[in-house]
Order: C-alpha cells, then structure tokens, then sequence
C-alpha cells in the first residue's frame, strides 16, 4: 500500500493579513522585492564578530529599535531584529495586529515563532564575561534571552497580547512549522488570529558548527550549481499575521495549507530518494485541495551544499517533472535557518502580489543532476495564482508552504 496516497484532510485557508520582514536586503518588503527583481546578492564578508576563517553571510546592517526599559531582560539580538521588523510603519504589520485586537481582544490572538539561535549571542558574551570573571553577568537572564520562547514572549508583552504563546525549533524549517501551527490554532477554533514566522540571527556556535561539518562557502553561494561549495549563513526577522477568513480581508492573500513530514533518516543527510521532502509537499497540495499542476511558482530550499541540492531535486523532479518552474533565493539573502520558512514564504507572496518569479542568484552552470526547471534570473509580468516555498532541517524535518494570490 502506498502509505502516500492519504495524507490529510482539506484544512481550511486563513487569511494573510499583513507581512514583513528584515534582512541582509534591508528592512520591509520593498527592500527585498528590490533585490529578488535585479537578483542582487546581500552577502558580504562577516562583520558582527571574528571567525578564524572566511566565509561570506547574510549580515543585518540596518539600526535596530532598543528595547523599551520594562523589557531590558529580554535583550538580545534576536529580539531587536524582531522588534525591528514588527514596528517598520510600510508594511502595516504593526496596524494590522491593532485592528486585529479591536476585533478579536488581546486573548484571542495567539504568538508562535520559529527560530533556532534565539539569543544564543547573547548566551556565547555570557560565557566570554564568565572565564575572564568567574561569574555570569549580572543582567543575564538565560529564561528570557537565550531559550527558544524569549522572542515570542517579547513580542507578545510589547503587544499587550494575553493568547497562546510558543516557539518552534526544527532547525531550517522552525518558522514555517510555526506558520502551521497558526493555521492549526485558527482552524480549531483556538484562537482568531496569530502573529507566526521567524527570526534568527548570527552567532558564532552557528557558523563554527556549519564549518565543522564543512558545509560552509568562503565565497558567495551558488545554489542548484554545479559548483556549489557550501552555504552562505544569514540572518533574518519574517513576520506575518494570520487571520480567520471574513468579510473584512476577502481581498488579501491566503495561506492555503503547510504540508509537513519527519523522515528522522539521519541526524544531518535526507532521504536520499527525498521521500520525506516529498512527503511534505504531497501533504501541503493534499490540505490544501489542489495539484501540482496548479502551483505556479515553487522557492526550493536548495542550501547551495552538494547533497542536499541534488535530492531536493530529485524530490522535485519526481513530483513534477521538469514542469514546475522553481529558483533558489538564498544566494541573495543567505540561508536564515529559522528564520527562513518564513522569509521565503514573504518571497512567495512577493511573486504573487508582484506577479514575477525570482532567479537564482548565484547560478551559472546548472548541476547536470538538476533535471526539475531552475530559473536563473528573474522573470517579470508573469500571471502567478499560487505559489509553494519549500523548507528542510536537520532531523528530516520538513515543511511545504503554499499560498495563494490576494482575489481582485
């Protein structure tokens, strides 16, 4: 029996109020539009602390907001970054949750956010200031900076919110798990709306580990190229609010479904036939009602490292052939780990509101053993409905996102 045939049943689509995000590009949505149209890459050599060794990042350069003084146990990085985010007027986040509060009161509006590093910077200072001292800081509070939630509930007390609060970590695919556990928490009736994504940022354990394991590239990366080295780490802030279906947001994007799988194959290496990556995206198009034939624009995961690019491929080729067009976007921003389900996510409804598809910064000479349609530069005035971003981590822990275009 192919246990594949029966995924789940239809979950119902949520509404996508507002969005936003910051990054390597710049802060809010237009300044990542900007550099997907002219597939402009953001990486640079590090800057924010020292490694004994070269490798390019996705690196924040923009001023982040101070944390108000009734929060100053909740500073780090992370939570600037996300702070950052959520107050940036342009993209209307901020607004959007406020009006959500008038209409569903501050219980009913649940916080989940992906991350992996969480203030794990902070954490590494923590532990400098405690060998030269022989104490911790004063000020160090590892409950509200360093563990996976500190965010989440930073987020939640600046916005006066008294729901469901709770953080994902699942490596690389930790934020849009988050987006599906808001999609999950509306459908069953447990909340009417949900502040979901991701924020991750920089920290030393993180590239030093990635290193080690010699998946890092000393230049850009080159994504689904046939001279990839490694993976260009990024850092990144991608929120978006979720909102029951009404009258008052008909005209806004939809998030359709969130497909998921755990192979649990290896602690590091997929499937090698990518069946847990399929999995996830047979699930994501079985919730959400609609074939593959229907998806107008896929964001591949593709880390730029030699094996996972040539399974998620493969993957890809055995669900749609060579039909389905896709681009890898991490040579732009780097890869953002928890964060990045929920910025590709954002770039999928940049396709959709923009009607355009990304190219693959970085992408030169595509790997022979690519045989799904990677783009490599971009394509404008394109008549995109529904878009998918898909998201891998460690464990065999996969996401599938598909969202669909806002209706006239």
């Amino acid at each position: 029996m192919d246990k594949t045939k029966k995924l789940a049943s239809k979950i119902e689509p949520v509404c996508i109020s507002a969005y936003s995000t910051l990054n390597a590009c710049g802060l809010g949505n237009q300044r990542l539009f900007d550099a997907l149209k002219n597939n402009e890459s953001a990486l640079a050599p590090l800057e924010l602390f020292e490694v004994d060794f070269k490798t390019y990042v996705g690196e924040i350069k923009n001023p982040l907001e101070t944390l108000a003084d009734e929060y100053e146990a909740y500073q780090s990085r992370n939570a600037q970054v996300a702070l950052t985010t959520l107050n940036f007027g342009d993209d209307g986040l901020r607004l959007a949750i406020e009006k959500a509060k008038q209409r569903y009161g501050v219980n009913r509006i649940a916080v989940i956010i992906g991350t992996s590093t969480s203030g794990l910077y902070e954490t590494e200072s923590a532990y400098g200031y405690l060998l030269k001292n022989n104490e911790m800081p004063a000020n160090f509070n590892f409950i509200s900076r360093h563990a996976y939630q500190a965010t989440g509930r930073l987020l939640q007390l600046e916005l006066g919110l008294t729901g469901i609060c709770f953080a994902v970590s699942t490596a690389c695919s930790s934020s849009a798990k988050a987006i599906a556990a808001g999609q999950r928490l509306i459908a069953n009736g447990l909340c009417d709306a949900a502040l979901v994504g991701g924020v991750d940022t920089l920290c030393r354990l993180t590239l030093r580990g990635f290193y080690s394991l010699n998946l890092t590239s000393n230049y850009f990366c080159q994504p689904m190229d046939e001279n990839r080295a490694g993976i260009n780490i990024g850092e990144a802030a991608g929120l978006l609010l979720l909102e029951k279906t009404n009258e008052n947001n008909q005209h806004q994007p939809l998030l359709l479904s969130v497909g998921e799988s755990s192979d649990a194959y290896h602690m590091s290496h997929p499937h090698p036939e990518g069946l847990g990556a399929q999995l996830a995206m047979k699930s994501a198009l079985s919730l959400a009602g609609v074939r593959i034939e229907q998806i107008d624009y896929l964001n591949l995961h593709a880390t730029a490292t030699k094996i996972n690019d040539a399974i998620e491929a493969k993957a890809v080729f055995a669900l749609a052939s060579d039909h389905l067009i896709c681009s890898a976007t991490k040579g732009i921003t780097g890869h953002t780990l928890g964060a990045a389900g929920a910025l590709e996510t954002i770039i999928a409804l940049l396709a959709l509101e923009h009607q355009f598809i990304p190219g693959s910064c970085g992408l030169q000479t595509i790997d022979t053993e690519c045989r799904c349609q990677v783009n490599a530069s971009p394509l404008l005035n394109q008549k995109l409905a529904l878009a998918m971003s898909n998201s891998f981590g460690f464990g065999g822990n996969n996401a599938s996102v598909i969202v669909a275009k806002a209706y006239e």
